[in-house]
């Protein structure tokens, strides 16, 4: 699951990604209303957490301006104000749950849970032919046999499974595992597909990874 935290606060910002990671997520924070609006309607985050007061545009405009550009990815909204009039701005701007300053770590997760289970995006297991992916303990296995994956193996195969027999491109692979700001180039990906053919043989698996020129990756599994 990939998170964008949008937090002027620097060292908020830094303790959420640290706690969101800490659980398995890949978070990415940016500090500003127009750099958050930006990198949201990618389209590659499965979840925004969005303060209200934000430099430039404020959250609610971000939350607006997303909507309005068609992005239905969930949005947390935080504020440090409490008051009626408050959250109800914030829901009809395009949040999806509103959580007041200071909360807990565990209420954060609670919501952050709840958001990615309302959306069908929280699951313990993506399958594809003869081949599963744990996402809790990043494994990736065959029957009784299993192997450990890196972080950027786990990200790829995660984006894979899910597309399935659909393409996957190497620009959205390097975005949505290698993240926005990155410095990767397609051939990291290249490498990391090479890694993951192997794994996959190395457990016995039937699932291929083909590559397609110009459309990207798909996965195909031997009858």
């Amino acid at each position: 699951m990939k998170i964008l935290i949008v937090e002027d606060e620097k060292l908020l910002a830094e303790s959420i990604r640290d706690l969101l990671a800490a659980r398995g997520f890949q978070a990415e924070a940016v500090h500003d209303g127009e750099t958050g609006a930006a990198y949201g309607e990618l389209g590659v985050y499965d979840l925004i957490i969005l303060d209200v007061m934000l430099p430039g545009l404020d959250g609610r405009q971000v939350a607006r301006r997303l909507r309005e550009k068609r992005c239905g990815t969930p949005v947390l909204m935080l504020t440090a104000r409490s008051g009626l009039e408050d959250r109800i701005e914030g829901l009809d701007a395009g949040a999806d749950y509103y959580l007041t300053k200071p909360f807990d770590a565990r209420e954060l997760l609670a919501c952050v849970n709840a958001l990615l289970r309302r959306q069908g995006g929280q699951v313990d297991e993506l399958r594809w032919g003869d081949a599963s992916l744990d996402l809790a303990a990043g494994m990736l296995g065959c029957g009784e046999r299993q192997v450990r994956l890196s972080a950027r193996e786990f990200g790829v195969m995660r984006e894979l499974m899910r597309a399935g027999a659909r393409h996957v491109s190497k620009e959205a692979l390097l975005e949505k595992v290698w993240g926005f700001e990155s410095n990767a180039v397609e051939n990291h990906v290249e490498v990391y597909v090479g890694f993951l053919r192997k794994k996959l043989r190395s457990i016995g698996s039937t699932v291929r990874i083909e590559a397609v020129r110009r459309l990207g990756y798909h996965l195909e599994a031997e009858a």
